[in-house]
């Protein structure tokens, strides 16, 4: 009875020895989400000129304090170029998460929404990703008529890039995470 207990340990012993612990060292670890502070919606005119700037800060998360939300009046019935820069600025040196954006270009897409079509008239993608599907790093923005609109910057991580609707820029079956969502109130005169 003793050697049968004793074979059953042994075996039990071998059995759990064989069994590689490494296994999941193999497997890829996950991208953990980057902290964003800072989103910055840059606007330049085609033409040349003065870059405005949209800007949200929020160094310490939600809660806490209220974020720092900056914006630079637009002229009416303008086109402009435009850049989204996202920044961690709790690092030092700050850290550009846009790299990272653009490095995983397949895996992201800034979305762009408007409450008043009659003063952003129109944002275009002026990028794309290896499959040639828009990301937002870089777009065009114009105005129409004077006024007051909301514009949401969304940037989703692994978004569904083949639904319906989103290469135009519509979020509806975007699927994903939010990695950041800001409403800028801009003014056009």
């Amino acid at each position: 009875m003793k050697f049968k207990i004793f074979g059953l340990f042994a075996l039990s012993v071998l059995f759990l020895a064989s069994c590689d612990k490494d296994d999941d060292d193999d497997m890829d670890p996950p991208n953990p989400e980057e902290e964003i502070t800072t989103l910055e919606y840059r606007l330049t005119p085609a033409g040349g000129g003065t870059t405005l700037v949209f800007r949200f800060q929020d160094l310490d998360g939600d809660g806490g304090n209220a974020p720092i939300i900056t914006i630079d009046t637009l002229a009416a019935n303008t086109t402009y170029n435009a850049e989204t820069v996202v920044l961690n600025e709790n690092e030092t040196p700050v850290e550009n998460v846009t790299e990272e954006v653009l490095e995983e270009d397949e895996e992201h897409q800034f979305f762009f929404q408007v409450s008043d079509d009659a003063v952003i008239t129109d944002i275009q993608y002026a990028d794309m990703d290896g499959d040639m599907n828009p990301v937002g790093i870089l777009s065009t923005l114009t105005t129409g008529d004077a006024g007051t609109t909301d514009l949401t910057v969304t940037l989703i991580h692994e978004p569904d890039k083949g639904a319906a609707g989103v290469s135009d820029g519509d979020i509806t079956n975007a699927g994903g995470e939010t990695d950041i969502e800001v409403t800028f109130t801009v003014v056009v005169e």
